[in-house]
C-alpha cells in the first residue's frame, strides 16, 4: 500500500505471496535451519543473475566482507584499502580479520578514487575493498588495473548496495576477486538478515564454504582441522531471498523510475544536486540521495521533513571521523585528507526510496524538500 497520506519512511520491503509462499514451504518442510533446497536454489540462482560460477550464502553481509579477507589470506600486519565514505562495517570486516583500513578519498561517482589508491598503496597492501556506494559501481576497471600491478593483491566487491548494478554491461559482483552482498531489511532484495558471496574462483570457493561451517571436514564429521566460523543462512532466509530475487529486475526498475521521479520534482531547485550516474553504468539507486545547498543545515532540513511526515537518513560518516579508526592512515588528494567524503558527508541526506512508493509519495516528499531549501 502507497503510505502518500501518512509518514513516508526511507524503505520498507516489499513482501508478497510469492515470499510468504515460500517461507510457509520451508517452514512446512521442517529444514528450517541451514540445510535445505531453497539454500542450494538461492545460490544457484544469485550465481546466475550475477554471471559467476560460485555464490556461497552467509549470515550477513559483514561476515561475508571477514570471510572473503580472512578466506583471501589477510591477517595482522596487512593493510585494506577502503573508501572512506562507507557503512562503518566496511572497515570493521577488516580490522576483524587483524588488518589495518587505510582510508582514501572517494571522486565525482562518491565511490573510491582510484587516484588516491595508487597514492595509498604500499609494501603492506594485501587487498582493496571497492564500496558501490548508493548503488553506484565503483571504478573496477581501474581499480583492478591498479591491483593487476602487484602480485597476490586481491580486490573485494563491497556491493552491499549495489544488487543489480553494472559496469559495462557486467553486473556487480562479477568484476572482482570476490564480492560481498547484504540481504538486511532495506536492501533491494531481503533475506531480513543474511548475505552472499559471489566468485569465479573455485578453489576460492571451496575454501569460502569450508571456513563458513565451522571448517568441518568433508571426510569426517565433527572432525576440524582449523579455527572457523558460523556464517551459515538459514534454509528460512534463503526461501524469502529466492522469491525475492526472483523480482530484482522489478524491483531495480522501480528504484530507477523513483530517482527519475525525484529528478524531474528537484530540476528546478538551484544548489542541490542528486546521485550520478557515470557513462557506461547502470546505477540501482538503492537510496536515492540529495546534496543540499552550501550552507544550508542538512539536519535542520532532515527534522522539518520530519514534521512533515517524510523520513530520512543522513549520508555515512567518514570512517575518518570515528574514534576508534583514527589511527588509521587516511589519502586524498592530499596525504592524511579526505575533503570529497567529508563534504559530501555534510551536505548529503537519502530520501524515502522504497519500491513500494509512488509517483504521489515521491513528489509529497519532494515538494516538502522544497519548501526547506527555499
Amino acid at each position: 500500500m502507497s503510505p502518500t497520506s501518512g509518514f513516508i519512511p526511507i524503505s520498507a520491503p516489499v513482501i508478497g505471496e510469492r515470499e510468504i509462499a515460500y517461507v510457509s514451504d520451508a517452514v512446512r518442510s521442517g529444514w528450517v535451519s541451514s540445510i535445505g533446497p531453497y539454500i542450494e536454489r538461492f545460490e544457484a540462482e544469485f550465481a546466475r543473475y550475477v554471471g559467476v560460477r560460485h555464490a556461497i550464502a552467509v549470515s550477513n553481509g559483514t561476515v561475508a566482507l571477514h570471510l572473503a579477507l580472512h578466506a583471501l589470506g589477510v591477517r595482522s600486519g596487512d593493510e585494506v584499502i577502503v573508501p572512506d565514505l562507507t557503512f562503518a562495517a566496511t572497515a570493521h570486516a577488516v580490522l576483524h580479520a587483524g588488518a589495518s583500513p587505510v582510508l582514501v578519498d572517494v571522486d565525482q561517482t562518491w565511490c573510491m578514487d582510484p587516484g588516491a589508491v595508487e597514492r595509498a598503496m604500499g609494501a603492506r597492501t594485501k587487498a582493496i575493498v571497492p564500496v558501490h556506494l548508493y548503488g553506484h559501481p565503483a571504478d573496477m576497471i581501474a581499480i583492478g588495473a591498479l591491483a593487476s600491478r602487484r602480485n597476490r593483491l586481491a580486490t573485494v566487491e563491497d556491493a552491499a548496495e549495489a544488487h543489480g548494478a553494472e559496469w559495462h554491461g557486467k553486473k556487480v559482483g562479477s568484476l572482482a576477486s570476490v564480492a560481498a552482498f547484504s540481504f538486511y531489511g532495506n536492501k533491494i532484495i531481503t533475506t531480513g538478515e543474511g548475505g552472499m558471496l559471489t566468485t569465479d574462483d573455485d578453489g576460492l570457493a571451496e575454501r569460502m564454504r569450508f571456513l563458513k561451517d565451522h571448517g568441518m571436514s568433508k571426510e569426517r564429521r565433527y572432525f576440524h582441522t582449523e579455527v572457523a566460523f558460523n556464517y551459515r543462512m538459514t534454509n528460512l532466509q534463503a526461501a524469502l531471498g529466492l522469491a525475492q530475487l526472483e523480482r530484482i529486475e522489478a524491483f531495480v526498475a522501480k528504484k530507477r523510475a523513483i530517482f527519475r521521479w525525484y529528478h524531474d520534482a528537484l530540476s528546478d531547485v538551484p544548489g542541490i544536486a542528486l546521485n550520478p550516474e557515470r557513462e557506461g553504468t547502470r546505477n540501482v539507486f538503492w537510496m536515492t540521495s540529495v546534496l543540499l545547498p552550501t550552507g544550508l543545515s542538512r539536519d535542520a532540513v532532515s527534522a522539518r521533513l520530519r514534521e512533515q511526515g517524510i523520513d530520512t537518513r543522513p549520508f555515512f560518516v567518514p570512517l575518518s571521523e570515528m574514534p576508534h579508526l583514527a589511527h588509521c592512515r587516511r589519502v586524498g588528494r592530499s596525504d592524511d585528507a579526505c575533503p570529497q567524503s567529508r563534504e559530501l558527508a555534510r551536505r548529503g541526506i537519502n530520501l524515502p526510496s522504497g519500491c513500494a512508493l509512488e509517483r504521489d509519495d515521491v513528489e509529497r516528499a519532494a515538494r516538502a524538500l522544497k519548501g526547506c531549501v527555499r
